[in-house]
């Protein structure tokens, strides 16, 4: 009994987090520190954008899920490195496991209008005043690792320059 409960809560767990389709390739980092002082995070993303004119990438995931990876994975990349450093302050929030009632962290996504965490990776895109501009896609990054990396870096500048609503 105790094996098909922990068979299904890994069931759970993997479909919240989408699968990578066969032959797909996409590089993987682990980002997302358990330890971290994530609201902290988020308050000095914001102040150092409020002098940039950057935006606060607010990445929220879990090492545990490989969409979670690869997104930090892409970001890690020289190409995206360009972009981030020109655009954005990043933070990686650790959310644990939300779908599974397992979750960390989860007061910065619902600051940010974020209420309900499916599943991860999720990402919210913020102006300086903490606005988010994404609210209405920042759940939909679960498929991550499936996600082509142009789409990803057009999807990445366009919000760069979203305006807020």
């Amino acid at each position: 009994m105790t094996l098909r409960i922990a068979a299904a809560l890994s069931a759970l767990a993997l479909a919240a987090c989408a699968t990578t389709p066969p032959g797909a390739a996409h590089p993987e980092a682990r980002a997302y520190a358990v330890g971290a002082d994530a609201k902290a995070d988020v308050e000095a993303a914001l102040a150092r954008v409020g002098a940039s004119g950057k935006r606060v990438l607010l990445v929220l995931g879990a090492d545990w899920c490989h969409d979670s990876r690869a997104l930090a994975g892409w970001l890690a990349t020289p190409r995206f490195a360009a972009l981030l450093a020109a655009r954005y302050e990043v933070v990686f929030v650790d959310v644990g496991m939300p779908q599974m009632g397992e979750g960390r962290n989860l007061d910065v996504p619902r600051r940010f209008g974020l209420a309900d965490m499916k599943g991860t990776p999720a990402l919210l895109v913020l102006t300086p005043e903490g606005t988010p501009v994404n609210l209405d896609t920042a759940a939909s990054w679960r498929n991550a690792a499936s996600r082509d990396e142009d789409a990803i870096f057009a999807e990445l500048a366009r919000l760069a320059d979203t305006p807020a609503p």
